[in-house]
């Protein structure tokens, strides 16, 4: 049952708080995280959104990598076709240089926002997601070793070999980790609907390449953990209203949770939540160790990573220590 499991941040912007407080709670969150024995700490791009402040994720892994100093910093993702592999090469190249042998490079090709909004951000229009596979390639030679040839070299970027990962939540992403011979990390915290078959897909089908020899696959998975059931039952309603808020189109902060928010939710919006949250981990360590061992027992993870969606910083750094000591208990 020994896994390493790591830490999903979307540096989450408060209902009642501000951008500034919620890069605060990402370095804290960060320390916490390096302080209870947690392998990587990953940001996630999105764009546009009042509830997310990582839209900057290397300027924001860089933040929290001077707050730490063993954990593994990385993106969990970059949304690859909102940028040109050169320039991705030499941001994590530079995060490299910096805080060497710590920086995983995650890769997405959601455009992590609105259509208006992903129109304004790629380079070459919405048509730029057909290059995906080239752009990862483009990129992987970018931060190897260069060939003498080469008339475009990343700087800093070339020889800092920053390992990358493919994200993803459906089987193109699956089969193209296992064609390039890459680790992989499957959403199933937010859309877990071929998970399995992903996996299947992924390790069945994957060519070993120089980074890794065998399928390396990282879940993810949504915790909300406290002291009891009643506060952890509470503390998720953060995280359902967000949903909600996502399936009726509104653009909102992190919401603080609510008692009572479910009496206007319509019977779509309760089987919305609960498909999409079926893996979600919510309770205490006796209840979530159950289901903990259950789901790592099915997916056969290689890792785990954890988004812990709790609006008050307190409430979220206190489930980072539970989860982890969970897990400790899981690891003899």
């Amino acid at each position: 049952m020994s896994r390493p499991f790591s830490l999903l941040d979307l540096a989450p912007i408060a209902e009642g708080s501000t951008i500034q407080a919620a890069f605060e709670h990402s370095r804290q969150l960060a320390k916490q995280a390096e302080h209870c024995g947690y392998r990587r700490v990953w940001l996630a791009e999105h764009h546009g959104m009042h509830g997310v402040a990582s839209s900057a994720t290397a300027v924001v892994l860089s933040h929290i990598a001077q707050a730490t100093s063993t954990i593994r910093i990385g993106a969990g993702g970059v949304m690859l076709p909102n940028h040109a592999p050169l320039v991705v090469a030499e941001q994590f190249g530079t995060l490299a240089t910096l805080y060497p042998n710590r920086v995983d490079l995650g890769l997405g090709r959601a455009p992590g926002t609105d259509m208006a909004t992903a129109k304004a951000l790629r380079r070459n229009g919405i048509d730029s997601v057909d290059s995906y596979p080239s752009d990862i390639q483009a990129l992987q030679a970018y931060l190897g070793q260069p060939n003498p040839s080469q008339k475009v070299v990343a700087i800093p970027g070339v020889n800092t070999h920053v390992p990358l990962w493919l994200l993803g939540s459906s089987l193109y992403s699956a089969q193209l980790a296992a064609q390039l011979g890459l680790p992989y990390s499957f959403a199933s915290h937010f859309a877990p609907d071929q998970l399995f078959d992903a996996l299947h897909v992924y390790r069945s089908m994957f060519q070993p390449s120089d980074q890794v020899s065998a399928p390396y696959a990282m879940v993810g998975v949504m915790v909300v953990m406290a002291d009891t059931e009643e506060e952890a039952q509470y503390l998720f309603t953060s995280v359902q209203q967000q949903f909600i808020h996502l399936r009726q189109g509104a653009n909102k902060p992190f919401s603080k949770p609510s008692e009572n928010f479910k009496e206007n939710c319509s019977p779509a919006d309760e089987a919305m939540l609960a498909s999409v949250l079926r893996y979600a981990m919510v309770g205490t360590k006796a209840s979530v160790a159950d289901k903990l061992d259950g789901f790592l027992q099915a997916t056969q993870a290689d890792e785990i990573i954890v988004s812990m969606p709790i609006h008050p910083i307190e409430q979220r750094l206190k489930s980072v220590k539970l989860f982890s000591e969970l897990m400790g208990s899981l690891n003899p």
